[in-house]
Order: C-alpha cells, then structure tokens, then sequence
C-alpha cells in the first residue's frame, strides 16, 4: 500500500503575495493555484493575451544567467528557482504559478516567503504515485570553471556542497538531507548574494533592477553588507543549496540520490537535471509495456482509420495500445520489407527513412489530440517539428513502439506534445511536434 509520501502533492486552496522582482524591478502580484495529477507546475502570466503558461521543465529552459529563465516560444518566466525549490522541498507535485509579470517577487532574497505561502495554501495528498529517480550509478556535470556536480546512489535527497567566491573567499561547505523540515528550517531562510565587482556588469546588462541590500547580500572585500545580519555563518553555501534544489526540480522528477557539488552555478545545475530527465527518458522506454493488447485498452486498425485520414502506404500506426490519462498514448507500427519506401530507401541496406518514423509520432500525436477535441469532426494538422533527433537505425523486421505526450494546449486551437520512438528498448527517434486543429 502506497504512504502519503509515494503520492503525488498539490496545494489544498489558492494563496497569493506580491512583491517587486529582482531583475526587471517590476511590482509583482503571484498567485500559487491548486492543480490535478500529473500536472507538474506550470507559471501562467495572467499579464498577457490568452494567458499562457510555462511547464517548468528542462525542455524549456532558455537562459541560465545570474538566475533560472525558462520560456515557450516568445512567452519568459525569470528567476524562477527560488519559486521551485520551495514547492519541489515542501513536497509539491503540481500546482500553478499564476503572475501578472514576468517574474516572481524577490522577497527577501530567500525561499522563506514561498515557504510561507505554500504552509498557508497547505498541502494535500492526490491519488497517483510520484515520479521517483533513483540513481543507480555516478552521473557528473564539469566544466572550465572548476565547477563540479556528482550524483551518487542514496537512499534519500542528499546535498554537500562547498561554495568559494572569487579568491576563494567565504569557502563554506554543508552537507543535509532535504526533508520539508530541514528545508524550512535550514536552507528557504538562506538569501541571495552578490559579489561588489559584479554588481556593475550586472547592472549594465539591464539585471537587478529591483535589487538592494534589503533582498540580497553584497559581499564587498572580506566585509559583507546587508540590511539585517547574516541569518547562518555559512549562509552562501545554503543559498548555493537552495538553488541546486530549485534548478533540479525541472527535471520533474523525485530525486533519491546524493548530489555532491563543487562551486555549483544555475549552469550546471541545469545540466544535470538535463542529464536526469534524459536516463529518465532511456529508462521509461526500457520499461514500457509492449504488449498489444485489443478492447478498451487502445484502438485497433479499424478504429484508428476512423479517426485518421491516413491510408496505405501511409498509415504509419497499427494499433494504439494504450492511453495514460488525457495526456499520454502508446501505438506501435511493425516494420516489414513490404513497406513501399524500402523499394527505394537503401535498396541493398533497407533503412526506415527518419521522415517516416516523424510522420508515425504525428499520426500518433494526432490520435492523442482526438481525446482532447472528443469529436472526429476535427483533427490535428502537424505545423512544425522541433529538437528532432535520431539516434538508432529502423530496419525490416523491427516492432516500432510510439509514445505521444501532451504538454502544451490552447483550447481547441493549438497543442505541442513530445514524442518519441522505441525499438528493442532502445529510443531510436525523437522530437517536438506542434498541431493546429481544423474541421475535416
């Protein structure tokens, strides 16, 4: 039987503060909104047309400077780890950040007013399991600068970081386990801090705009300036903690692990939570169901060309072997010597064209969006592709297994979704598809 902690978590009622941002100086009005299962947390700005909203994952991270960006298409979310690191700490799965700016208050410089909001929005158990990465065997993240991220094997949420400034001064390091409680107590009061000789260069760069000595540390030679007084001795190094949490939670995942960081920046934060959601990825692929079951499970060729306009030699789906949800389908098309393209592609070493395997996820996205429209009087027409990859050959004989997720919708109008393909547990193609609904 699954515990309140197997479970995922959203917020029991909305809870709302306001604020100035730190980068844009901007007043800033946050509302924290409960949200269903499986609906990761999402930022909406209530400021623009049609409201659109932000899944905070690592697909759409678009800028790691002085703070987290993330962003889809035109649409940005600044500075949003702080925000992340309290819902990920305090145990929330999903929920919606709703702002009628581009980025949240700053607060004082620390988690501890979102830490605040979500006590006071609460907190409830929901009735599907987490999504939990355990590590199996050492990940790692380096670069030039002599940062280093270390992801170990351990049975709970583990950070030990040390954190030096330029010269190494203020070399601090702490190692904890992250727990709601520990979190609270120990790392959401911790602020934000600045180095002097960058204050000017940020400055320049049109950054902290809303920055002052009452919502960020000013380290000035060995003096340290500040409104209030230091609230730990080694407060850098747990607002470099606070980060690391805030910047892995786009991973979207539970991490049991022990992360080891040394001089961690939101850069490499980020690469490692973009190495997490890849295993995740390769893993999810390995442990799939491949059985073709027939009923109310899927959709056999019958039903799917009720659906699709699509025939031979074009149907690229044989059957749908599933649905997880409204937002997920599994398909499966079996690759014989028989299909037409063989005739032609590679004749004397026949290869399934990669625009075929992107034609199969859009036949399968589409069958996907037909749950969201609920009529067969409208259907998805493919408008773009993006972040498309191939990384494994098809050949003749080969069982293609075809997932669809749906992580973006505008009404009836407009979806993204993320697919990818699977043959012999191995992921084999992948990518970014964007649809548009039109009557048939």
């Amino acid at each position: 039987m699954s515990t309140s902690l197997d479970l995922q978590h959203t917020v029991g009622k909305t809870a709302s503060l306001s604020g100035t941002s730190l980068h844009t100086g901007e007043k800033v009005s946050l509302r924290l909104h409960p949200a269903t299962v499986d609906h990761g947390i999402k930022f909406k700005r209530k400021d623009l047309p049609d409201e659109p909203t932000i899944d905070a994952r690592i697909d759409n991270l678009k800028m790691v400077e002085r703070a987290t960006t993330i962003g889809e298409g035109s649409v940005r979310v600044h500075t949003v780890e702080h925000v992340l690191a309290a819902l990920s700490a305090m145990d929330v799965d999903n929920a919606i950040v709703e702002m009628d700016a581009n980025e949240p208050p700053i607060g004082d410089g620390s988690a501890q007013p979102y830490v605040d909001l979500i006590k006071k929005a609460g907190v409830i158990a929901q009735e599907e399991p987490r999504k939990v990465f355990h590590v199996r065997e050492p990940m790692h993240v380096e670069s030039k600068t002599g940062t280093l991220l270390v992801l170990l094997p351990c049975e709970t949420f583990r950070i030990s970081c040390t954190q030096a400034g330029p010269n190494n001064r203020f070399a601090q390091f702490l190692s904890m386990e992250i727990t709601p409680v520990t979190f609270e107590r120990e790392i959401a009061p911790a602020r934000t801090f600045v180095y002097y000789e960058d204050v000017g260069p940020l400055m320049e760069k049109n950054l902290i705009k809303g920055g002052s000595l009452e919502n960020a540390i000013v380290v000035r030679g060995e003096a340290v300036l500040s409104k209030d007084p230091l609230r730990f001795t080694d407060e850098f190094v747990r607002h470099k903690i606070l980060d690391i949490v805030g910047d892995l939670a786009l991973a979207g995942l539970r991490i049991r692990g022990h992360v080891v960081a040394v001089k961690p920046g939101h850069a490499a934060n980020a690469e490692l939570a973009r190495a997490l959601a890849r295993e995740q990825t390769r893993r999810s692929a390995m442990s799939g169901s491949h059985a073709m079951p027939i009923g109310d499970a899927g959709l056999d060729t019958g039903e799917v060309m009720k659906i699709l306009p699509h025939r031979y030699p074009f149907l690229m789906v044989d059957r749908v072997i599933g649905f997880e949800g409204e937002n997920k389908i599994t398909a499966v098309k079996c690759i014989t010597i028989n299909e037409p393209f063989f005739q032609g592609h590679f004749p004397g070493h026949p290869v399934m064209p990669g625009v075929m395997q992107v034609e199969a996820m859009a036949q399968v996205a589409s069958l996907l969006l037909f749950k969201l429209t609920k009529t067969t009087s409208r259907i998805g027409y493919f408008m773009s592709a993006d972040s498309i990859k191939f990384r494994k050959p098809v050949f003749p004989g080969d069982t293609m297994f075809i997932h669809a997720e749906l992580t973006r919708s505008r009404g009836e109008r407009m979806a993204k979704t993320k697919c990818h393909c699977v043959v012999n547990d191995a992921v084999v193609s992948e990518g970014e598809l964007m649809f548009t609904f039109l009557d048939k």
